[in-house]
């Protein structure tokens, strides 16, 4: 079977398997309500100051699993409630910041420098229009690069990388996050060696405990979810709930009263914020592929390049800061580009970038039947004489369950925005211990064990201590899934060069990978001011 047919069956298994009612006589699957279902769940979180699109993601999966089970006809039903929810925190994160002055995000921090103002001038509609627009046209932009960039990447990786290579190639990605995520290279090459230990904890290879000082329930290693949704959730909600015994309850945001004055958005508007939409889309794109960086370098580059641009060709305007409806665009744009480029190295490499690319990975590898890599997108495969590939179907099924919740954004994506911003108003003293409910309730649904919630506990504590001395937590949790990963592909490759330790240095790409490793951790230990700055 051709490219065309795995496209048509990709495209059929999103809209016509499992159809859960009729609509007008036409049935309606299962994965479009989950779709529409998480993109609603999502922008809800994004506009609630506290939670964020991985958070919800984070309870959401367990949950999920325990209902569909581990089949292959719950791979996309999952995937696609997680990649609603991934897409509708992203614009709805504007919605606290442009309102309220209180942005959820780091990103959505400099969404608040002409969002709020144009608010407190009685532009609220516009501004979160604008900021609809923008982020829908980046996140559109970004998806279009991913349906088109990570299958020849895939084929390219295929092509010319062996074991050998892929192994110096994780290396490099790993060595790469830790090395870029915050302020300092140091603190994340710590917290990537410990994700790495944790996920050397148990059996290996060779079917005996290894580091598990003798405890039977550490002989099987860590689950997945309790490093993960312990280090990332439960880690922030125990600082959390440390900030407010420092500082108190705090009162909800009250907004300001809101006219409707000049609430227009219209062609003339559009055309005053294209070419800015246009330089951020292609910030955050270019900045979503690389695995690591994340959402809040994009919106920080994508504002200053709009801020340049518009100093430059209207010197006599008022500058961004001041209620610019250009600074909204700018911003929006380049971190709403970052969510589809990031599934660029997820689908292609199976390295995940940021932290809602790791629970999607995390639901590819709990449900099973679809292994994210350059071998999804071979033409054959799958079944024995039908020449069917099942993965590239499901990566079909993927981009079509993208461009569903795109045109949710697109149709509905802005009236949500604007009636969701009461969520801003939720305290959080009685939202933490709700978060921390529903995690613990999540890991024990999937786990069935009061050990792994004793585990995720032990995980959050270790993610609260890492916050508190500023060493970033998404290095630990990208070399903890890495770590196996890792570990099997450089195994496979010492057998494949007959027992030659040396591999890494005899294949020229795998040693070129190497040594960009130590580039790009030397050039950062070393840049002026690396040793001063907080994480």
């Amino acid at each position: 079977m051709g490219f065309w047919d795995h496209l048509w069956l990709g495209v059929a298994a999103v809209f016509t398997a499992s159809p859960a009612f009729e609509l007008l006589g036409l049935p309606v699957s299962t994965t479009v309500i989950m779709i529409a279902s998480g993109f609603g769940v999502g922008i809800v979180v994004g506009a609630t100051p506290g939670l964020a699109g991985p958070m919800a993601m984070a309870i959401a999966l367990p949950i999920l699993i325990s209902v569909f089970g581990v089949s292959a006809d719950a791979l996309l039903p999952v995937l696609g409630f997680l990649i609603g929810i991934m897409k509708g925190a992203t614009i709805g994160g504007a919605v606290p910041a442009i309102l309220f002055n209180t942005p959820g995000t780091p990103d959505a921090l400099l969404t608040t420098f002409d969002g709020y103002p144009m608010a407190k001038k009685g532009q609220a509609r516009k501004a979160l229009k604008a900021a609809h627009f923008a982020s829908a046209s980046g996140d559109t932009f970004s998806d279009l690069v991913l349906f088109t960039s990570a299958p020849f990447l895939a084929i390219m990786v295929e092509r010319f990388l062996d074991l050998p290579e892929k192994t110096g190639l994780i290396i490099l990605s790993l060595s790469f996050i830790a090395a870029v995520v915050g302020n300092s290279a140091a603190k994340g090459l710590i917290s990537a060696g410990l994700g790495l230990l944790a996920a050397y904890i148990g059996k290996g290879e060779d079917f005996y405990p290894r580091l598990s000082l003798g405890q039977d329930a550490l002989a099987d290693g860590f689950p997945v979810v309790t490093a993960v949704l312990g280090v990332l959730i439960l880690g922030e909600v125990f600082k959390g709930i440390e900030d407010l015994v420092r500082s108190g309850p705090q009162s909800p945001t009250r907004s300001q009263a809101v006219s409707k004055a000049d609430s227009r958005f219209g062609w003339k508007e559009v055309v005053l914020c294209w070419p800015y939409i246009r330089t951020s889309a292609l910030i955050g794109t270019a900045i979503g592929a690389l695995p690591g960086i994340g959402s809040t370098l994009a919106a920080t580059l994508g504002y200053a390049s709009g801020r340049r641009s518009h100093a430059r060709k209207y010197p006599d305007q008022p500058k961004f800061g001041t209620g610019r409806i250009e600074g909204v665009a700018a911003t929006e744009a380049a971190n709403s580009a970052v969510s589809g480029a990031n599934l660029i190295p997820v689908l292609s490499l199976g390295i995940p970038g940021n932290a809602a690319a790791v629970f999607l990975i995390l639901a590819m590898d709990s449900i099973g039947g679809f292994n994210p890599g350059p071998s999804v997108f071979k033409l054959q495969g799958g079944v024995v004489g039908e020449g069917i590939n099942p993965e590239l179907v499901v990566v079909f099924g993927i981009f079509t369950a993208m461009m569903v919740a795109n045109a949710l954004n697109w149709s509905l994506g802005g009236l949500f925005m604007r009636s969701v911003g009461v969520m801003a108003h939720i305290p959080k003293h009685l939202l933490l211990p709700v978060i921390l409910l529903l995690t613990l309730t999540a890991i024990y649904v999937q786990l069935t064990s009061m050990a792994g919630v004793y585990m995720a506990i032990g995980f959050g504590l270790l993610g609260y201590f890492m916050r508190r001395v500023g060493v970033s937590v998404l290095p630990f949790v990208i070399a903890f899934i890495l770590g196996r990963n890792l570990e099997e592909t450089a195994r496979q490759a010492f057998a494949a060069t007959g027992g030659d330790v040396w591999f890494l240095f005899h294949s020229p790409i795998a040693f070129a990978f190497v040594l960009a490793s130590v580039v790009v951790v030397t050039l950062a230990l070393w840049r002026p001011g690396a040793r001063k700055k907080p994480n």
